[in-house]
């Protein structure tokens, strides 16, 4: 019996209990199986899916507050203490530099846009993680109201998975924490990606949390997460031969072929990275950097980097990467801003450009967007320890690939680094954007069953213009 483990204590308007991708066992014999689901999942999602562009979204999410100005806006100008403690590198495009622990990403600048008047109205971690992750559709204020995900808006469009391949079409990928702080993180990160009143059937696919769909595929295993696949890939294997040996893949219907192709191909091979060529594995690898504050672990990040373009292949749509730990206070749970940056930056660094020139080699550049941002900036001045603190005036904002307009500045901050000098761009603008990248809008807003409130995050709102 392969299970897929999940919680069906809750259920959408459309009957689907959350994530039931659950039991595949023998794909159809009694019971809730995964077939039925990817059945049901295909009627709620409607057949006019005719607005979908065949584009993906990578959005990096920073966890904790990253400096805009150790980032993307390093201010060199300015006097003491409103740039960079990190100093500056010189990227491919005149007038853009990056922070200093970025300097294999600034040679691939001509790929990025660089937004320097994002700004977020709320300054603490969990709502101000929430405010960003949702685009903004969760209501500030006394009355407010709970919103969804952006990555859980594309699947409610698109459909909870891809057609032919039955990957999911929302991932979020992160680690298994041992710090304290940045479990902590972790937690609001996946408390943002949440679906809200779009029906559980829409959160993320998450193959590191418990309760989730690939990192239970059990196979009467013993559960090891993301951290050792060959337990899993071994259990599957023996599976493909039964069901070869048996004819079993012969004959079935749409469903539950689509229910085989997820198990015992898309799904698994995309996460065995031992089908990737030494080289391109070393090129992403991120584990000798090792972070953490008071506990450390080894840097995933390039393996999620490489993990998030194989899921792309195979049909994921909007991959969302946490990286914790950029709530750089200089305190006893976090770092410095210094020593923050080279523990965190240099990860991001070697990741980031690995996936860009990864997406080039393979013909994906214009196919993939990538969104770097987090919930909140830093203070523009540095405190006594060493740290900055939170500021939500200005926030990290940076896109690359796409197929939009890139190698450019956008908007402007203030001398100090403090305030936008430019028309502030807003977490709903960032939504915007993202939905005008994934999606042929117009045909959108006449394509009949489109939820109302959808259509007002692209209707309500501009894109950042500059991009298109």
């Amino acid at each position: 019996m392969l299970t897929l483990s999940s919680s069906r204590g809750s259920r959408d308007c459309a009957g689907v209990s959350r994530r039931d991708f659950l039991s595949a066992g023998t794909l159809g014999l009694g019971g809730l199986t995964l077939p039925w689901m990817l059945e049901q999942r295909a009627q709620a999602s409607g057949t006019g899916t005719s607005y979908v562009k065949d584009k993906a979204v990578v959005l990096l999410f920073l966890s904790g507050g990253a400096t805009h100005i150790e980032t993307f806006n390093p201010n060199m100008d300015a006097p003491a203490p409103y740039h960079s403690v990190t100093g500056e590198v010189q990227t491919t495009v005149p007038g853009m530099t990056f922070g200093g622990t970025f300097p294999m990403i600034a040679k691939h600048a001509e790929k990025f846009s660089v937004v320097r008047s994002f700004r977020s109205p709320d300054g603490g971690h969990s709502s101000g993680i929430v405010h960003v992750l949702n685009g903004g559709t969760d209501r500030m204020g006394p009355n407010k109201e709970a919103g969804y995900s952006m990555g859980s808006a594309y699947a409610r469009l698109r459909g909870a998975n891809h057609p032919r391949t039955g990957m999911p079409t929302f991932a979020l990928l992160n680690s298994q924490e041992v710090d304290g702080q940045y479990r902590s993180e972790r937690g609001r990160v996946m408390r943002g990606s949440a679906p809200g009143p779009l029906g559980p059937s829409f959160a993320p696919f998450n193959p590191s949390a418990k309760g989730e769909a690939t990192a239970n595929m059990k196979l009467r295993i013993d559960e090891s997460r993301l951290d050792d696949r060959r337990a899993l890939l071994a259990g599957l294997d023996r599976l493909k031969h039964q069901a070869q040996a048996s004819a079993q893949l012969e004959g079935v219907d749409r469903f539950k072929q689509q229910a085989f192709d997820l198990l015992l191909g898309s799904a698994s091979e995309a996460f065995d990275l031992t089908q990737e060529k030494p080289a391109t594995v070393n090129r992403y690898d991120t584990s000798m950097h090792r972070v953490g504050k008071k506990v450390y672990r080894e840097s995933q990040l390039g393996r999620h980097f490489l993990t998030a373009r194989r899921l792309v292949e195979a049909g994921c749509g909007f991959v969302t990467i946490h990286s914790a730990g950029w709530d750089m206070h200089a305190d006893g749970n976090n770092p410095g801003v210094a020593h923050g940056m080279e523990m965190l930056g240099r990860p991001v660094d070697k990741a980031v450009s690995a996936f860009l020139e990864d997406l080039e080699q393979r013909g994906l550049s214009d196919d993939v967007l990538l969104v770097v941002t987090g919930e909140f900036g830093r203070t523009p001045k540095i405190n006594n320890r060493g740290g900055r603190d939170h500021w939500a005036n200005l926030c990290t904002l940076a896109f690359a690939g796409g197929g939009l307009n890139q190698g450019q500045v956008i908007g402007r901050s203030a001398r100090n680094n403090d305030v936008p000098a430019s028309e502030p761009i807003l977490p709903p603008n960032l939504m915007a954007t993202i939905f005008h990248t994934l999606f042929d809008v117009g045909t959108l807003r006449v394509t009949r069953g489109v939820p109302r409130e959808l259509l007002a995050a692209v209707d309500n709102h501009t894109p950042i213009q500059e991009l298109f």
